[in-house]
């Protein structure tokens, strides 16, 4: 197996910061901890020989050092590992998800809980909720109404004539569920027709 050794000239193999890069540190607000971080370090390794030549054959057809074919080749390599990672760790948590909802199906239909059948047996259809009847004529369940300056068109709910945007309407107020009702000043109740 060959030695080889990616280092470039611009690059000291030191392992501290020096004290000119302390004091380039402290002028930027960076700490000699950080100045240290960024500095790139050196890294020996064997390979074999063929992988040399094919590491210096790549860089002298890219015109650059084989340092940074390597360097380019490593950072790649950590990227894709990265992502697979990733991606892996995520299809592991989605099947953990899926396996415990199947778990948790299985056993609801094995056991039964409470006294109640087993999820295997068709269970009741749940009765819908009463639905409160169907007013006879608009007004029935209206307690009151409020006075108000339309914003855009409506119709009278006892005469049906269009109350144009602007003209002043009435808001039928309900104490609980129904159709809404907008009434003209006419067709209030108790109220006598004006002329």
């Amino acid at each position: 197996m060959n030695h080889l050794v990616t280092q470039n000239d611009d690059m000291k193999p030191t392992a501290e910061p020096t004290e000119v890069d302390a004091k380039d540190a402290s002028a930027t607000g960076e700490t000699a901890d950080d100045a240290k971080d960024r500095k790139e370090r050196v890294l020996h390794t064997r390979v074999p020989g063929v992988l040399e030549d094919e590491l210096k054959r790549l860089a002298g057809a890219l015109r650059v050092p084989v340092s940074n074919v390597v360097r380019a080749i490593l950072e790649d390599a950590v990227d894709a590992a990265d992502r697979v990672t990733r991606r892996t760790e995520g299809e592991l948590h989605s099947w953990t998800e899926r396996l415990a909802g199947e778990r948790q199906r299985l056993r609801e239909r094995v056991t039964p809980s409470h006294g109640r059948a087993p999820a295997t047996t068709p269970a009741a259809e749940p009765k819908a909720p009463p639905q409160a009847a169907e007013p006879k004529t608009p007004l029935d369940g209206v307690l009151g109404f409020q006075a108000l300056l339309l914003a855009t068109p409506a119709s009278c709910a006892v005469c049906a004539r269009a109350l144009p945007t602007g003209e002043e309407a009435f808001l039928g107020i309900r104490d609980g569920a129904g159709p809404r009702v907008i009434l003209g000043r006419e067709c209030l109740p108790g109220r006598a027709p004006t002329t």
